[in-house]
């Protein structure tokens, strides 16, 4: 149930965490102690812990739906071994889950009514529009499967998990003398010289035999696979098209107009301009405020605003436009520099203010117009009062359409030509809708392709939807043929696997070449000599951190991961790379940081190791509590 939970909601991360937070790591690394697995014949429980059963239906969907989530991936079935450790670990999962949930009840653990509606609130696949919906919240549990009433019993259980990993993780400390290490280590600095071998330099033009050919087409099958795909008939309905097809009347327009006036109030707007004297490295607070005053006494003198400005602003958006800060209303102007907006509407026309402090540095502003705000009568609103009223009917009648395709399909078994037909909706095919990349007019949504590929549309042949999608598109679809992967013959991807085969080829020469010159390095010959030798060139030795830009990342984490070298004698390492090439990296040397006196920077990190701790800790509590548990699984549960 968690997986279809975290799964279904669009794939939403919130719910995962709040279940588990670090526990998730946890549960995969801990092994399966106290485990009697058995055969329960007839049984609907997946496996019984202390006494508590998680229900074989539960697990039995979560694993549909992981093998589905495979197939997406990877286009492929899982293989054997993999599938057995996925079908161990996803049993396991649902005994933590039990044994957490069991352990948080009987410790007092418990979450009050306004917190669950709080979590159920915030989530963002339940909004509309950035606000809570309880329309949406129940079609997405829907199409989820799930009841209203599990999913809170699920919150409910997250929330209280979550109180016990924080108690735990609140136990735990870090000394200032650990504090201090910490933050020496992290400010550790390795003086470092290394020089990139690209694959390219060692790719060989001998020819590839068949025979290796043969053998990598048959040692990498799975890449060789043609997609699964489903050649789709489909109808769609937008609300835009809702909303062409909805009328209006004249009364119906002067009604909305009279109820929703307040919409078509035009705020007050004024014109100004302004040159800013910014405060920057090379002006300071005091000189800005001088050179401002200075600009403000040549516009009093009878200079001219617009010269001015090109002359002096610091604003890049207004300078070249003479400081015009054109037409604009008070929150805008606010959202850019209040005091800006609090002094500009505060003015009368032509008159000169300044220097105005902001957090930009000192503004000098000029006012050149005034336009009152009013409320816009029906007829200049009119255009805009017809677009409102569309979209809120259209969205009525887009709900509506909905529900009733959503009957008519439970109830009956309609043709998709007569549903489109009902329902003006358009209809069309996808020869070709991949799993994974979806295809055609039907684009990639996450919603088609469950809907495209799940069991109602591909096994049981039915009509899959109505699936929404980004809220104002409906789609119903119908599966003509389905296609499984199948190998690509051999001679079709010949020549890619030649391709491969040289790059792979020419990847081991550039390690052995890397190891080489580590060997030579090793015996005293000079970094540079063996460099040039390789044809390859490398920039000066540098102190490089951490979390130094300067260097690719993976050379770096190789640097950091190596032993210190000795006084005198480099450390010297060949890298094989992610992209084929290789590395030659030489470590001459160690800077110990002293501990930084930044007392934020201190408060991070000590939150920070704080949190890895804590989580430690509640890996070594739960995983106690595991070794002493008596869990029996039915292992029948996948054996369908």
């Amino acid at each position: 149930m968690l997986q279809r939970i975290g799964d279904a909601l669009t794939r939403r991360k919130w719910l995962t965490y709040l279940l588990f937070g670090a526990l998730a790591v946890i549960f995969a690394a801990w092994g399966a102690y106290g485990i009697a697995t058995i055969n329960f014949g007839g049984s609907t429980n997946a496996a019984k812990v202390d006494g508590e059963t998680i229900p074989y239906d539960q697990v039995r969907q979560a694993w549909l739906e992981q093998q589905a989530e495979w197939q997406q991936r990877t286009g492929s079935d899982m293989p054997p071994a993999v599938k057995a450790r996925m079908e161990d670990a996803l049993l396991e999962r649902f005994v933590r889950e039990t044994l957490l949930d069991k352990r948080t009840h009987d410790l007092g653990y418990r979450v009050s009514e306004s917190q669950i509606a709080e979590a159920i609130r915030s989530e963002p696949a339940f909004q509309l529009e950035g606000k809570y919906s309880p329309e949406v919240a129940k079609m997405r549990l829907q199409q989820a499967g799930i009841s209203e009433q599990q999913f809170e019993l699920d919150i409910r259980r997250g929330l209280r998990s979550a109180q016990l990993e924080d108690g735990i993780r609140e136990t735990d400390f870090l000394t200032p003398a650990e504090l201090e290490r910490i933050q020496s280590l992290q400010n550790e600095q390795r003086e470092v010289e290394y020089a990139v071998l690209p694959a390219e330099k060692f790719t060989s033009t001998d020819p590839i035999d068949e025979k290796s050919v043969q053998a990598y087409y048959e040692a990498h099958q799975l890449q060789f696979m043609t997609p699964e795909y489903v050649h789709l008939e489909y109808a769609e309905l937008t609300q835009a098209q809702v909303a062409a097809q909805t009328q209006v009347s004249d009364l119906d327009l002067h009604d909305y107009y009279d109820k929703h006036k307040n919409r078509y109030v035009q705020a007050e707007q004024r014109r100004a301009r302004q040159i800013l004297i910014a405060v920057s490295k090379t002006r300071d607070d005091a000189a800005a405020l001088k050179r401002a005053n200075e600009v403000l006494a040549k516009l009093k003198a009878g200079g001219d605003f617009a010269s001015l400005a090109k002359q002096y602003s610091d604003d890049a958006g207004s300078a070249a436009q003479g400081g015009d800060l054109g037409w604009t209303d008070r929150t805008t102007l606010a959202s850019f520099a209040a005091p800006v907006a609090d002094a500009v509407f505060s003015m009368k026309a032509s008159e000169l203010r300044g220097p105005v402090k902001s957090p930009f540095g000192y503004s000098v502003l000029e006012l050149e117009g005034i336009q009152p705000g009013k409320t816009k009568t029906f007829d200049e609103a009119r255009a805009q009062i017809e677009t409102e009223l569309r979209h809120d009917k259209s969205a009525d009648r887009f709900g509506d359409i909905q529900e009733q395709i959503q009957q008519q399909l439970d109830e009956g078994s309609p043709t998709l030509a007569s549903l489109a037909k009902q329902f003006g909706m358009q209809s069309g095919e996808v020869a070709e809708f991949v799993r994974g990349t979806g295809g055609g007019a039907l684009g990639n949504s996450r919603e088609l392709q469950d809907a495209a590929f799940g069991d109602p549309v591909l096994n049981e042949h039915r009509i899959g939807g109505p699936v929404i999608v980004n809220n104002d598109r409906m789609v119903l679809l119908r599966a003509l043929d389905h296609h499984m992967p199948a190998p690509q013959p051999l001679a079709q991807v010949h020549d890619t696997i030649v391709a491969a085969i040289r790059k792979e080829r020419a990847s081991e020469a550039a390690v052995r070449a890397a190891q080489g010159a580590v060997r030579e390095l090793e015996a005293g010959t000079a970094f540079e000599a063996v460099v040039h030798s390789l044809g390859v060139s490398a920039d000066p030795a540098h102190d490089v951190g951490r979390t130094d830009p300067s260097i690719p990342a993976q050379i770096r984490s190789a640097v950091f991961e190596s032993a210190k070298p000795a006084k005198g004698k480099p450390e010297y390492r060949a890298l094989a790379l992610s992209g084929g090439d290789a590395a030659v990296v030489g470590i001459l040397g160690v800077k110990m940081a002293s501990p930084l006196d930044n007392p934020q920077l201190l408060i991070t990190t000590r939150q920070q190791e704080g949190s890895r701790y804590g989580a430690e800790a509640t890996n070594s509590y739960l995983e106690q509590l595991r070794m002493s548990a008596k869990v029996e699984k039915n292992l029948q549960v996948f054996a369908q």
